[in-house]
């Protein structure tokens, strides 16, 4: 659950990422609370995955100072990988292994014991209502009950953060709402919340939303705010008058 006086959980101060000549996270500097909801916004090609890469433990940054859930970008990368979740856009599913061959692979790697395993995949596979479902290959599932189990094995092993790569692309509005649901039971039990998305009504859902444009974070503060502050009655409204802005 958000509090806005509890311990920042991420910082980041002046990550700059280069390639080459070209300059795909310019000076981004942010901080994201204990069990918050942080949405991290932009166009395809404005550096949101990029930064999740950085984040994440996956990627160097050219320069800039960076503190994952208590842990130095450059110097703890092993135990930030440890101490997180990550959900990619295409889920993180392999489509080749049943449904328990997916949570057990992917808790093995988390680090879970064997007995851990078992106790976790069957809790898990009930709550998703998916126990007839536990010998089934992934690429013969609905693509809703992909989605929530891939965040559940992001979370599987408690993280003290999720990073979540446009989850929700291509998935009904329905499912959608689901999957937050998820979320938002995922922030109360006190995981950070790091995630994009290209819908604009999902970042009414987050405490704090950042738009990116171009590599630089062109806004950040609540969703409330926001709309307060650009006289718009949505977020959508929000996202295009900075992107507008900023490309004038």
């Amino acid at each position: 659950m958000y509090n806005s006086n509890a311990e920042n959980i991420i910082i980041v101060q002046d990550l700059v990422k280069k390639f080459g000549s070209f300059v795909a996270n310019d000076h981004l500097c942010f901080e994201v609370k204990k069990g918050e909801i942080f949405g991290f916004l932009g166009a395809n090609g404005a550096g949101k995955t990029t930064a999740i890469r950085i984040l994440c433990g996956l990627s160097y940054p050219t320069s800039g100072k960076l503190n994952i859930g208590g842990f130095d970008i450059y110097r703890e990368r092993e135990k930030i990988k440890k101490n997180i979740g990550y959900m990619s856009q295409k889920f993180s599913l392999y489509d080749d292994l049943t449904v328990f061959e997916n949570i057990r692979f992917y808790a093995g790697i988390y680090g879970l014991s064997k007995k851990v395993i078992e106790e976790r995949a069957s809790e898990l596979m009930k709550k998703l209502y998916m126990q007839e479902a536990r010998d089934k290959l992934i690429r013969d599932i609905p693509l809703g009950w992909k989605q929530k189990l891939a965040f559940s094995v992001a979370i599987i092993h408690n993280p003290k953060i999720v990073f979540l790569d446009e989850p929700t692309g291509g998935v009904d509005p329905v499912t959608r709402r689901q999957f937050w649901d998820m979320i938002f039971e995922a922030s109360r039990e006190g995981i950070t919340v790091f995630v994009t998305t290209h819908y604009m009504d999902e970042a009414e859902y987050c405490d704090r939303v950042s738009i990116m444009v171009d590599g630089k974070i062109a806004a950040l503060d609540t969703p409330e705010n926001l709309k307060k502050h650009y006289s718009a009655g949505s977020m959508n409204e929000v996202f295009l008058q900075i992107a507008r802005v900023k490309s004038d």
